[in-house]
């Protein structure tokens, strides 16, 4: 997901997406964990788009609420 992808959502639409890329996260963790992940990257590219979901919620809450 890129971020202009992201940015394009509401506040609540990127904290669902959150909450969805956290649950995949967790499950993927353990799926690697018991050895049932064959494509490995797919963890790297969650993680990463996790992360790209909180910087974006991060600069949303410095920059304020709209006017």
């Amino acid at each position: 997901m890129k971020p202009s992808e992201i940015r394009e959502l509401t506040d609540e639409e990127i904290l669902e997406k959150e909450e969805e890329l956290e649950r995949a996260v967790f499950n993927l963790r353990i799926q690697y964990a018991t050895g049932q992940v064959e494509d490995t990257a797919s963890l790297r590219n969650y993680r990463r788009d996790l992360a790209r979901v909180k910087t974006i919620l991060k600069e949303r809450e410095l920059k304020g609420p709209k006017k």
